[in-house]
């Protein structure tokens, strides 16, 4: 099985999120947090956050990309449960036992989305607020060998 952990290129995170994630929490796309957003919501960060940030599944958090890695089921569960937690302590949800179906939910279609991709494949979100909702698309880049010539450093020690 694969999810996707949160991965950071540069700095840049930092600058453009509220609550930026640390790199290697776990991930999923997160777009229900903008369910009832329209125009007057997207500005500054939040608009950010909206516009091309995954939801880490570990400080809830955002980042701009991701990539593709192997999960177990015992931390695919324990991913679902504090999903539904979050469902329930921020999102109104009655109970764990209400929120669990919908956090699966959550988290297998991230899941199948990485399943056919290798490893180290790196996703990139990006939404758009339509009259009918909000429109996701995703973006993949596969992961590129290189060689050690690539990062080392020639030089004589004298």
């Amino acid at each position: 099985m694969k999810l996707a952990r949160t991965i950071r290129l540069d700095a840049s995170d930092e600058n453009v999120f509220e609550n930026p994630a640390a790199s290697g929490e776990w991930a999923i796309s997160g777009g229900f947090e903008f369910s009832n957003w329209d125009e007057s919501h997207l500005t500054g960060k939040p608009r950010q956050a909206f516009s091309n940030g995954w939801l880490s599944l570990d400080s809830f958090g955002r980042a701009t990309f991701v990539a593709i890695t192997s999960i177990t089921e015992t931390e695919l569960d324990a991913l679902t449960t504090r999903l539904a937690q979050h469902f329930v302590a921020h999102y109104g949800a009655p109970d764990l036992e209400a929120a669990r179906p919908v956090a699966a939910e959550e988290i297998d279609q991230m899941r199948q989305m990485c399943e056919d991709h290798d490893d180290n494949t790196v996703l990139m979100v990006s939404r758009t607020l339509t009259e009918s909702g909000i429109h996701e698309s995703y973006r993949f880049s596969a992961p590129q060998g290189a060689s050690l010539e690539t990062f080392a450093v020639h030089g004589s020690v004298d």
